[in-house]
């Protein structure tokens, strides 16, 4: 059995214990009082430095605001420019597609059963910018690649085909045309003088919502997202907050004058539509692509002939430089406008007109606004010493000229060889002449869109005589829907065949 103590015996421990807590207290409060009273005596710690006052002793001159600080107001903007961003539909077809054999025969190992290919339609929708009163409009390469027909809607809701007259994969440009005149228009404005920070406004069609305008700032410059897949890629992007969704390639980003600042391109997002960073292409590029496209059929451009990379901080250690921007030169190509100016790898571009060269994005981006015969200077850093030098620009076969498009050949899309028949056969089927299709180009536009057979003979174009190639070349030029007309040579009656051509 457990022994019970007495009730006296218990009473006592339990004072003991208690008196002891209390000493305890007692001496703790006794050390924390003594410690306030020797703190009160004390003088508080003093800094030696502060951030404060080694601001004020930096003594920076800061410029004063070049505007008054007010409350941005949009609408005297987007009256301007929005009536000059129209609405473009691009049709057109994508791979072919085989259908499958819905069902057994019963005689399917004694017959071969052959589905015909049929194209699948295909509709893109987005954007473009009027440049001029007479119908002049640029847009995204990417909004009317292989398109067969494009639709463009004005702000007042009239549609016209519109005619392609020059694209620019590398800088994902289109110079398009419509049959019109006194169109409202957006003047180009300076996408060099624009500053992160600055009001914009991004103008087009989202989501096929017409005439959409938002508004953000300038988030950053001469940006390379990578997005372009070409070779010869020009990446130097303007970087913006204004919502832009998909329907928004090739419409208009404006400064609050109106004044076009760039042609809205591409997004980063990670699910497909906007999610804060929009990116457009500089005007002062597009002014050069655009008047390329129109004088000469395509883009007259300039190259140094480096390959460059960024600087950073552990480049400009291992070369022994003091600068940590520009363009580090990796390599020279042969025969190329740097090597003929005494450029060489390690050497670092910082600057290329006077103008400065941070990154290699600007350096590309004001170089593509060059043609070929062009003079540039540009300013090295070489061993820490500074060097200008002259470099006369190339094209990239070598060439110091500017040379036009060669003559479009209207007869290739087609995907037809062509003879002219001779006058015993035009007798033989009652016709003054025409031309006979001998061979079919497999994947051609008259093989995938119409029926037609080899041995046929165009007799009329639009219902236009043809007789000879230089015919045929000139009643397809510049139009899209086309109607051939003909006879087989041992088939009675005449056929028809309609069918969408689109010139790239």
């Amino acid at each position: 059995m457990e022994q019970l103590l007495p009730y006296k015996t218990m009473q006592s421990i339990l004072k003991r214990i208690m008196l002891r807590i209390l000493v305890g207290f007692l001496v703790i409060f006794v050390f924390s009082c003594k410690g306030q009273i020797k703190r009160k005596g004390e003088k508080p710690p003093v800094l030696s430095r502060s951030i404060e006052q080694m601001q004020k002793e930096a003594k920076v001159q800061r410029p004063e605001p070049k505007v008054k600080v007010t409350v941005p107001d949009f609408r005297y903007a987007a009256k301007l420019a929005a009536p000059a961003v129209v609405h473009i539909r691009a049709r057109g077809s994508v791979a072919i597609q085989k259908p499958p054999v819905p069902f057994e025969h019963p005689f399917k190992d004694f017959f071969e059963f052959e589905f015909p290919e049929r194209p699948i339609p295909r509709e893109g929708r987005g954007s473009g910018v009027i440049l001029t009163p007479k119908g002049h409009i640029v847009t995204n390469y990417h909004v009317i690649k292989d398109a067969e027909e494009i639709i463009v809607t004005l702000y007042d809701n009239r549609s016209f085909e519109a005619t392609v007259l020059g694209v620019d994969p590398t800088t994902d440009l289109a110079l398009l045309k419509i049959d019109a005149d006194s169109l409202h228009f957006i003047p180009y404005g300076n996408s060099d003088s624009v500053e992160v920070g600055e009001w914009v406004l991004a103008i087009g069609n989202p989501f096929n919502l017409s005439s959409t305008v938002t508004a953000g700032i300038v988030s950053a410059k001469a940006r390379n997202i990578h997005i372009l897949q070409d070779r010869y890629a020009i990446e130097s992007f303007i970087q913006t907050d204004a919502a832009v969704n998909p329907g928004n390639s090739g419409g208009a980003l404006v400064n609050l004058k109106g004044e076009l600042i760039g042609i809205n391109t591409a997004i980063a997002s990670p699910t497909g539509v906007y999610a804060g960073y929009a990116f457009a292409i500089p005007v002062n590029i597009v002014k050069k692509v655009v008047d390329d496209l129109l004088n000469f059929g395509e883009v007259q451009r300039g190259f140094l002939g480096v390959t460059i990379r960024d600087m950073n901080s552990e480049l400009a250690e291992e070369l022994g430089i003091a600068t940590t921007e520009g363009a580090l030169v990796d390599s020279v190509l042969k025969n190329s406008a740097a090597e003929e100016a005494g450029i060489k790898p390690k050497d670092v571009i910082i600057a290329v007109d006077g103008r400065k060269v941070r990154n290699t994005s600007e350096l590309i981006g004001y170089i593509a606004r060059k043609r070929p015969g062009e003079k540039v200077e540009v300013t090295l850093m070489r061993k820490n010493k500074k060097i200008t030098v002259t470099a006369v620009l190339k094209s990239k076969e070598g060439k110091r000229t500017v040379t036009a498009a060669a003559k479009a050949d209207w007869v290739e899309p087609l995907g037809a060889k062509l003879s002219p028949i001779a006058k015993e056969e035009a007798k033989k089927l009652g016709v003054d002449g025409g031309l006979k299709v001998l061979e079919l180009k497999e994947g051609g536009v008259l093989d995938r869109y119409t029926d037609i057979r080899e041995g046929f003979i165009i007799t009329h174009v639009n219902k236009k005589p043809v007789t000879s190639i230089e015919a045929l070349e000139k009643a397809l030029k510049g139009k899209t829907m086309i109607m051939l007309q003909g006879k087989y040579p041992h088939v009675p009656g005449t056929f028809h065949y309609g069918f969408r051509l689109n010139y790239p």
